[in-house]
């Protein structure tokens, strides 16, 4: 059966959280908030967190900044994810990375169906690796961060969870969560 297994050591991940957003401010950015506190809240560390406009150049210098960071393993972006004009975020990060999880929008989607109905269509959530991190986009809209984490980024990010978790496709942990 998968799930965690509580007879396993919990290891943190480092984290960061980038809004992606012309409007929001982190006084107003839920979304950002609710993702930065069920990361810390399930035992993470949080090493950054910003909020960036709907500009190609933007998200990708910040992006870029966090990922030579080696302390930053994963990092969740929300916003930017559906089809107004101004949604870039699957432009901007698909050059970066080096390979695509098709796995997680399936589950996001099939998550999200039970939310929003078939509105998740809209939606153009994703997730790749990026040199050694991970990088989960998700829309900018605090239910689907919830959805994104709840079951799913929570699980995916926990070492105990068997059969697998991407704790074990970082360097530091490859040989302890394999």
């Amino acid at each position: 059966m998968p799930g965690i297994d509580p007879a396993l050591p919990f290891h943190p991940l480092g984290m960061a959280v980038l809004t992606i957003s012309d409007t929001r401010t982190l006084a107003t950015d839920t979304s950002g908030g609710l993702l930065a506190e069920r990361i810390r809240t399930a035992g993470h560390v949080l090493h950054a967190r910003a909020i960036v406009t709907d500009d190609i150049p933007a998200i990708q210098a910040q992006l870029r900044e966090w990922l030579a960071r080696p302390e930053i393993e994963v990092i969740l972006t929300t916003g930017g994810t559906g089809f107004s004009p101004r949604d870039n975020t699957p432009e901007a990060v698909r050059p970066l990375l080096r390979r695509e999880m098709d796995g997680f929008s399936i589950a996001f989607h099939q998550k999200s169906l039970q939310s929003v109905g078939v509105a998740t269509m809209q939606s153009r959530a994703f997730a790749g690796q990026a040199g050694d991190a991970f990088i989960f986009c998700v829309p900018g809209s605090t239910g689907a961060c919830r959805d994104a984490w709840d079951g799913l980024l929570e699980l995916e990010c926990d070492s105990r969870h068997k059969p697998c978790s991407i704790a074990g496709a970082l360097p530091r942990l490859r040989d302890v969560c394999a």
